[in-house]
């Protein structure tokens, strides 16, 4: 499919959910320079950044809300239907943007690729029905009526289902907030995170119910469910010593825009080209948690965004230790299992050699290197 995504044979259900994750990624992964730039002017100029500066801290909100789900549209538009795909699922993309105050990442790897596969069956219908000489009228007046009809679509249907998603989400973590049953928590968060979900989870629900918690115990557990940066440190970790060697130059990087900087999206594309991994970061996520309650660890405030140093900053007096030890424990639990998911480096070369250079599949009877990873 991409140089990240090698093609899938095979049928059955994995098979079905390495294709569906093999285009997520085709859609992610060719934007991580556009994550790694937002990452680094987010980490760098908030207020809570190691330069604060508030005129370049106003190029944060528009990249991530409009910039790279415009992108992530545009690619999966490309991915279905050329050039022309990826122009109507970029227009598409402006919908869900507009109709939500939340990221649409989710929108846009929706209506990109939805919006491109409509435009090629009204390609496909017309083509030999043009008159010689009204091509270009043709196809251009095509791609602006079904761009802008999408974009109705996504304004008024797509975004906001997208956005009673995001709700529900919150709604179930807040069940398990409520009946003590917070390792499971990350059942549910880890997987919404990697949908872009993370900052409506933690600020819209974890955050209010921690401030409630710390005012009257002078610390909260809750603040750190979302906020835990070992399960994507591992899961980074594992990435650079068995993950695909395509990827492996990209996550020193990766990594320290996660972890120091504080910027989790940046790990999300990772877990998204190989949805198995997601069962790393749960038992990562888990275990950080499970530690955090047996060591009656807590932070005083949100820490924002979660790099270990903002982690350090809320730290209360005397709390070092249980904070620490919860971080390093999803780490250790994350990186141990996503790298036995990703067969300890094992058919890395074969899938760089399938891929190549130009992503094109090699032609030989070769079993996929993605099944013979599983």
């Amino acid at each position: 499919m991409t140089e990240y995504t090698p093609t899938v044979q095979g049928t059955g259900a994995r098979a079905t959910i390495q294709r569906f994750g093999g285009h997520l990624a085709g859609m992610i992964m060719p934007n991580i320079g556009a994550f790694i730039a937002w990452g680094l002017i987010t980490a760098l100029f908030i207020p809570t950044g190691w330069l604060p500066n508030e005129d370049f801290a106003k190029l944060v909100d528009p990249i991530i809300k409009t910039l790279l789900p415009i992108l992530i549209g545009y690619t999966g538009g490309r991915m279905v239907h050329g050039q022309r795909g990826a122009v109507v699922g970029a227009v598409a993309t402006m919908g869900v943007v507009v109709g939500a105050d939340i990221p649409m990442f989710l929108g846009a790897m929706i209506i990109g690729p939805l919006a491109a596969y409509i435009l090629k069956l009204v390609d496909g219908f017309i083509q030999d029905r043009t008159k010689a000489g009204f091509e270009m009228l043709v196809d251009n007046f095509t791609a602006g009526i079904v761009g802008g009809g999408m974009a109705l679509v996504g304004l008024k249907a797509i975004g906001p289902v997208v956005e009673v998603v995001t709700d529900w989400a919150g709604d179930v973590v807040a069940w398990l907030v409520g009946h003590n049953l917070l390792p499971l928590a990350s059942i549910l968060i880890e997987p919404a995170k990697v949908l872009f979900l993370n900052n409506a989870i933690n600020h819209g629900v974890l955050g209010p119910l921690g401030v409630a918690e710390a005012v009257k115990q002078g610390k909260s557990v809750l603040f750190m469910l979302e906020s835990n940066p070992g399960p994507g440190l591992g899961l980074l970790l594992a990435f650079m010593f068995f993950g695909p060697r395509l990827l492996r130059p990209s996550t020193p990087a990766a990594i320290i825009i996660h972890f120091l900087g504080g910027i989790h999206e940046i790990y999300f594309p990772y877990v998204l080209m190989k949805p198995r991994l997601i069962l790393a970061v749960i038992a990562g996520g888990a275990a950080g948690v499970l530690v955090f309650i047996v060591t009656g660890a807590g932070l005083v405030a949100t820490p924002s965004p979660g790099s270990i140093f903002a982690y350090i900053a809320v730290t209360p007096k005397g709390g070092w230790f249980g904070v620490l030890a919860g971080i390093l424990a999803a780490t250790v639990v994350s990186f141990a299992v996503a790298s036995a998911l990703l067969g300890f480096g094992r058919g890395a070369d074969d899938e760089t050699e399938e891929t190549g250079e130009t992503g094109e599949t090699s032609t030989e009877p070769e079993t996929s290197s993605v099944v013979k990873e599983a």
